[in-house]
């Protein structure tokens, strides 16, 4: 991180960067308190879209990690308020998990498509369904474009491959709520009050949190936990920084302001 750049308020993933799976990332809890105790406001931004909102606080609460429900900012939340705003009754493709946050704006009559992490619902006759709407003019509405997520096992497919899927299919361009939407990221930052450039986004995913960042205006730091891979920093041009986990940056910080 540069020592010239000042950092007045931090932004982070959390799948890869505080947790993976059912467990806490050695050293998370430590980073965590390090973090709180600089005074910097601290905004939690993910995209994950197999667990509600209720559902990844509880997974907090259990794993030790204090994050207000205020601090938290989920793609799917982004994405029903989209949705509400337009007024938009979707045929949703997504996790059975969400499906209650977005019980409110299903209608008889779909008039958009919304796509999430859907699992075994990216079969042929749901993406035929949803292409089928998308044809005759519904807008596509993704939860986010992540191409892949990390578990216990390795790499899964995310939902990022099936929404470019629809793209091609149908010739639409995707309407992305979550990262590395600059909407989204704009949402963050007012929450903050903080200006883009002295906010500093950390995450495990080069695309959605280090390149969604830098194309907000804002600093980015990308951990090499979770899904990151070897070489990920060289797939993206723009300046941005590299730590081994959140910990080593908790420190860097803490030394720092």
């Amino acid at each position: 991180m540069s020592a010239s750049r000042t950092v007045s308020a931090l932004c982070l993933d959390l799948a890869g960067v505080l947790y993976q799976g059912p467990q806490a990332l050695p050293g998370a809890r430590q980073a965590l308190a390090m973090l709180r105790a600089t005074g910097l406001p601290l905004r939690f931004a993910t995209n994950t879209s197999q667990r509600n909102r209720h559902q990844i606080l509880k997974d907090l609460e259990s794993l030790e990690l204090d994050i207000e429900p205020a601090e938290l900012f989920t793609a799917p939340r982004a994405a029903h308020d989209y949705l509400s705003q337009q007024q938009l009754q979707p045929y949703c493709l997504i996790h059975p998990n969400l499906k209650q946050e977005f019980a409110d704006l299903e209608g008889r009559h779909a008039n958009a498509v919304l796509v999430g992490d859907a699992g075994r619902k990216f079969d042929y006759q749901h993406l035929d369904k949803a292409f089928r709407l998308l044809h005759v003019g519904a807008p596509l509405i993704a939860i986010g474009l992540n191409r892949y997520y990390q578990l216990d096992d390795g790499l899964h497919l995310d939902a990022g491959p099936f929404v470019k899927a629809l793209e091609y299919a149908s010739g639409q361009t995707a309407i992305i709520t979550g990262k590395p939407s600059r909407t989204f990221f704009a949402q963050v930052l007012d929450s903050l009050g903080s200006q883009a450039e002295q906010t500093l986004m950390v995450g495990d995913d080069i695309h959605g949190d280090v390149e969604g960042a830098l194309n907000a205006g804002m600093q980015a730091c990308l951990v090499q936990t979770g899904k990151y891979r070897e070489g990920d920093e060289d797939s993206i041009e723009g300046d941005f920084s590299m730590e081994t986990d959140i910990l080593a940056l908790a420190k860097k910080l803490s030394d720092t302001l």
